[in-house]
């Protein structure tokens, strides 16, 4: 017998027995679920909690569903204290007595005993360098800018150096590596 003569035998014979058991497989999604209708388990009370923990499809979804609430609640509840309790920049919130366009002379210090040249850099002055001066040799660097009420991230060069943590700052932030400082002018706590 050759060898594709034997192939064809095997095929065929497969071919056969397939088409035999085809017949049987007829209706099997049906009966067995006709035979588990009766078997589900019914809930209790407390179940559904373990539904929701439970590593399945369902509780998956579940899970999803309560953290995507959780979520929007949060977030929702952010912007609500964040417009009551943060300043929002255009959205000045100063006494009545003060004048929202009004610049005031807001002292810059820092101090750099060392030091040859020391700037300050920041939103104000569109991030190019102001300097400040040390008239007396004394290695305090001053300057007075004139700004209007908001606030303003700021940092010191001194020597080509980044220096973003002013100890006179109203808070810092970090961006890109690199601290700034954060400073409120006309909001009550600078005094100005």
């Amino acid at each position: 017998m050759l060898e594709n003569e034997f192939d064809e035998l095997v095929r065929d014979a497969l071919c056969n027995e397939v088409r035999s058991a085809v017949g049987s497989l007829e209706g099997l999604e049906a009966r067995i679920s006709s035979e588990l209708d009766g078997r589900l388990p019914r809930l209790r009370p407390g179940d559904w909690l373990r539904q929701l923990l439970a590593p399945t499809r369902a509780g998956r979804i579940g899970q999803l569903a309560v953290v995507t609430a959780t979520a929007a609640a949060f977030l929702v509840l952010g912007v609500f204290l964040a417009h009551e309790v943060l300043p929002v920049p255009g959205l000045e919130r100063l006494s009545p007595s003060l004048s929202t366009s009004a610049n005031r002379e807001v002292l810059f210090v820092v101090p750099a005993l060392d030091a040859e040249q020391v700037a300050v850099v920041g939103d104000f002055n569109g991030w190019e360098a102001t300097p400040l001066s040390d008239d007396n040799h004394d290695g305090i660097w001053t300057a007075n800018i004139p700004l209007s009420p908001g606030r303003y991230e700021y940092a010191f060069i001194i020597d080509g150096r980044w220096w973003g943590q002013d100890p006179l700052a109203d808070e810092y932030v970090s961006s890109f590596g690199q601290y700034s400082s954060v400073r409120y002018i006309g909001g009550g706590s600078d005094g100005v």
